[in-house]
């Protein structure tokens, strides 16, 4: 089982270096890793004289997207790995995911559970991202549950399903990994194995509100190639919660053309 890992980064080469030393501290090691520097304009070339073996990939500022989906067609090897540069892999975490899957070979995704740092404290995960293995596309349609930096997955599945989107600027992990849920099983490895850094400025939730508007956009186009009677409802009405949501935010607000449109959105949905 090869693997490739891919790293999109932007202006992170502290937190780059760190998420990269948690790589080489594996018990066992990924076969090739990618950084895909989306634009940097801080010292982050300098990662290729801190670790020479990488494979180093600049270009353009066009999103994490764009990034994962560079590292993934550059990748030679079938299994896809992620690590997002603010975040750090714990010891066993390739080998535990390794193991898993010689052990369950019908399975070619998987992820693990995560410990949450912020402000230098660890905090309880709430229990809204509790993680499930097996059928977990009604567990991933409220929220993501799934963290990139703890996810396997074989090559074959991006030929299936499609990459990440590029148009989303956030949520694109959601949007992946509903659209694989939707046919496929997800294996959990039931142990904390990374560790999710929060509260510094870099933080693309930071930079977004409302993540809902995002998460919209993602579970409409599900529901427009929606096959699944069963799954299709459960779609709509998750549209629809978070339509009300978005649309009680909007009138707090006095957002008109907001107002307008998720009242429409409602209305065409029920």
């Amino acid at each position: 089982m090869e693997i490739t890992l891919v790293i999109p980064t932007y202006n992170r080469y502290e937190l780059l270096r760190r998420a990269l030393a948690s790589v080489f501290a594996q018990t066992q090691q990924v076969d090739e890793i990618i950084v895909v520097d989306d634009g940097s304009t801080d010292d982050t070339v300098q990662i290729t004289k801190d670790f020479p073996s990488i494979t180093y990939i600049h270009q353009e500022n066009r999103g994490v997207s764009a990034a994962r989906n560079a590292g993934i067609q550059k990748a030679k090897n079938e299994w896809i790995a992620f690590l997002d540069s603010d975040d750090e892999w714990h010891p066993q975490k390739i080998e535990e995911q390794t193991q898993f899957h010689s052990n369950n070979s019908d399975i070619v995704m998987s992820y693990t559970d995560e410990r949450w740092i912020r402000d230098d404290k660890e905090v309880k995960v709430p229990k809204k991202y509790a993680k499930v293995g097996g059928e977990i596309f009604q567990a991933c349609l409220s929220h993501c549950i799934i963290a990139p930096s703890a996810v396997l997955m074989h090559k074959s599945l991006f030929e299936e399903y499609g990459y990440f989107d590029e148009e989303l600027e956030v949520c694109e992990d959601y949007d992946l990994w509903l659209r694989t849920a939707f046919s496929e099983k997800i294996g959990l490895v039931n142990k904390k194995l990374i560790t999710k850094y929060a509260g510094h400025p870099e933080q693309l939730s930071f930079k977004h509100w409302g993540m809902d508007r995002f998460r919209t956009q993602a579970l409409e186009k599900l529901l427009q190639n929606c096959q699944d009677e069963v799954k299709c409802e459960r779609i709509r009405q998750e549209l629809l919660k978070k339509y009300a949501l978005l649309l009680k935010g909007a009138r707090k607000y006095d957002k008109m053309a907001d107002i307008k449109f998720y009242e429409k959105r409602v209305e065409n949905l029920q």
